[in-house]
């Protein structure tokens, strides 16, 4: 049986050569490992290195694996202080590979899998890393929507309702079992939402150490990746969405900062990393932090739950990988049930 992540090269290469300018002499495309959702291409030209990312075969969840998105709002953002790669082209649905897909310049620099950090030259670059994080996320949340052409870029009304909405009916289409956690958790954020306080921004969605490129020699960002989850909702989602991660044990497939001694790696305590936050937006703080802390281990965890049945149905990215992310689900409901009961 061939392997549908396999592109077929004949056929895609006079495509790209007519809709990109400069394009010419696609010499091979090599998959990226990483990436579950939607695979991610390196193609290696002629004319240079470019990356293709495509929806993935088979069929799909409803509003999941919108490429679409991720091509508009990092089009938009170009110029602005929030660095991504230049957009080269989108394809429609119908493309020589069966599949809508973009293009996008290829960026060199280093990518961080480990939030530890353990190949930073020394504890000083590691907390230039973290602020250099932290200052990207500022910088994005305080982008001009209406200015940037992305004033439609998503719904009105309380986002966190939203979400809830949405990821539990995406939960409950991709449901293979029952987990009890799961069915507490969706109960309690019901409960507990928040009023709506009117905030809106750019909100990435999946904000986190590994979907940003950092300059070779210096601890700058040059590219924020992987915008599939982005939409305009509330930035506190994302600040919280950063802190969950790390809060995951270390020694797992998350990679968290769990059992970690972040002060022996020279890495920001969570309050600290909030606070530094806070301060460039002009914050006092954030409030019901237990809730979106809980909502993003909820929306991570649903997230996991349509990885692990694509895995299933013979559609995941990387079948092995996402074999395991149905475990995931019941490790990070389980670490939200624990959260909320300290609450109580």
């Amino acid at each position: 049986m061939s392997d549908p992540n396999v592109l077929d090269q004949a056929a895609l290469a006079p495509y790209l050569e007519a809709n990109i300018p400069g394009f010419s002499g696609l010499v091979s495309i090599e998959k990226f490992k990483s990436g579950q959702s939607n695979p991610t291409y390196l193609m290696t030209a002629a004319s240079g290195r470019y990356v293709l990312r495509a929806k993935p075969p088979g069929q799909l969840l409803k509003s999941a694996h919108q490429v679409d998105r991720e091509f508009t709002v990092m089009s938009a953002l170009a110029g602005t202080a929030v660095p991504v790669p230049r957009m080269l082209h989108l394809s429609a649905e119908d493309s020589p590979i069966g599949r809508m897909f973009y293009v996008m310049d290829f960026l060199d620099g280093r990518i961080f899998w480990d939030p530890a950090l353990p190949e930073a030259r020394d504890n000083d670059e590691r907390a230039a890393i973290y602020d250099a994080m932290n200052v990207t996320l500022a910088a994005m949340h305080d982008v001009d929507v209406e200015a940037v052409g992305l004033g439609d870029f998503g719904r009105p009304g309380n986002y966190f309702e939203r979400q809830l909405a949405r990821w539990t009916s995406q939960y409950r289409a991709s449901e293979t079992g029952t987990v009890a956690d799961m069915d507490r958790l969706i109960s309690w954020l019901e409960k507990h939402m928040p009023a709506d306080d009117g905030r809106v921004s750019l909100v990435h969605g999946d904000y986190r150490l590994d979907n940003l490129i950092f300059a070779p020699d210096r601890p700058q960002v040059v590219a924020v990746l992987d915008w599939e989850l982005s939409t305009l909702g509330h930035p506190f989602a994302d600040i919280a969405y950063q802190c969950m991660q790390w809060r995951l044990p270390h020694a797992s497939g998350f990679r968290g900062l769990g059992g970690v001694d972040r002060s022996a790696f020279g890495l920001p305590l969570e309050e600290a990393y909030v606070a530094a936050y806070c301060r460039r937006r002009g914050l006092d703080g954030i409030g019901d932090w237990t809730f979106f802390l809980a909502f993003s281990f909820f929306r991570l965890a649903a997230i996991c739950q349509g990885v692990y049945k694509r895995a299933l149905d013979g559609n995941a990215s990387n079948p092995e990988k996402a074999r395991t992310y149905g475990e995931a689900v019941k490790l990070l409901s389980h670490l939200a049930a624990k959260l909320i009961d300290k609450e109580a």
